[in-house]
């Protein structure tokens, strides 16, 4: 496995291509041995040949993304950990994607638990901040075609009631405008979410507190807001996880 893994990191380090013996020579192997594992890992789809010269293929790119993805991942995991230990509360991110709203990940801890998932957050979009935040980015069709797949249903007393006033309730949001809930998906719980653009995909970083301690949550959005600009490299690469 070694041996191959220097015959790939070889052929990585020439994108137009290099020759057998070439690689064979900057991994250090005799040439009957890279020639075999050159045919197995040709055979396998991790190098291909194109005139000659041999260079990576789809499996060793897919392999690659991969670890970019993972990496990617954990370097969101992180920044949202970060801001829930300065923030002292539960921070979400999430994106809608594909027509559904996806939570991408959650930073709690148990002196800060996350909202717990009772109702399905896909289906349940009207009811909180992550989910209105999505759907005020959306245009009027995408918004109708949410509904008419996800409509508008009593969650808790707080909840809107029909797709009309909620369709109301976006409109007067605006498109990039923070949402705030007051125990609309959850009772006792509080949320706001701010909106997060890339290109044409819809995202939010979201936060929950208890709500006797709601005098809290209008000054922890306000500082994440002031972090969104330093976030968006993270956020924005984060968007294809």
């Amino acid at each position: 496995m070694q041996r191959a893994m220097r015959l790939l990191e070889a052929a990585a380090s020439h994108p137009g291509g290099a020759p057998a013996k070439q690689l064979a020579r900057e991994a250090g192997l005799a040439l009957p041995t890279a020639y075999h594992l050159l045919r197995t890992l040709t055979y396998e789809g991790y190098l291909r040949r194109r005139k000659g010269l041999l260079v990576l293929g789809e499996a060793a790119e897919r392999l690659g993304a991969g670890g970019a993805r993972q990496k990617q991942r954990g370097t969101l995991d992180d920044t949202l950990a970060h801001w829930h230990e300065a923030i002292g509360a539960p921070i979400y991110f999430a994106v809608y994607r594909e027509g559904e709203i996806e939570l991408v990940t959650v930073a709690d801890s148990p002196g800060n638990p996350a909202v717990e998932e009772w109702a399905d957050f896909r289906e349940t979009g009207h009811a909180h901040a992550i989910g209105q935040c999505l759907l005020s980015q959306l245009d009027a069709e995408a918004r109708r075609d949410h509904l008419e797949r996800y409509p508008v249903q009593s969650i808790t007393r707080y909840s809107v009631r029909d797709d009309r006033t909620f369709l109301r309730r976006l409109d007067a949001v605006g498109r990039m405008r923070p949402v705030v809930e007051h125990q609309e998906y959850a009772l006792g719980t509080v949320c706001a979410a701010v909106p997060i653009t890339v290109g044409d995909i819809a995202a939010t970083m979201a936060i929950s507190v208890p709500s006797h301690q709601a005098d809290r949550l209008l000054p922890a959005v306000q500082a994440l807001q002031r972090e969104i600009g330093k976030l968006l490299g993270t956020l924005g690469f984060s968007i294809s996880i």
